[in-house]
């Protein structure tokens, strides 16, 4: 199971790094926060990635703030983007 393990976090870690290139390189806004709230979603598995790995339920709390908080800037950044493309 350790080698699971190691293995998902091996994958979270790069897809984070390639989410943080893509947001580096983003032609649009639009782009950055998606790639930002892949980062997001990201670090919110490499949360539950060790919390099964130390099998303490104690950084539960953290994983639902996250979770909330990648759920709120998507709708926002949804919200605002769709303003900005009305008044266009």
């Amino acid at each position: 199971m350790s080698i699971i393990l190691g293995i998902a976090m091996g994958l979270l870690l790069a897809a984070a790094g390639l989410a943080l290139t893509r947001v580096a390189l983003g032609p649009t806004n639009l782009d950055r926060a998606l790639c930002l709230d892949v980062v997001i979603v990201i670090i919110t598995g490499i949360l539950a990635t060790q919390i099964v790995r130390s099998e303490d339920a104690s950084s539960l709390p953290i994983l639902v703030v996250f979770s909330l908080t990648g759920f709120v800037g998507s709708v926002s950044v949804a919200r605002f983007m769709g303003r900005k493309e009305d008044s266009e």
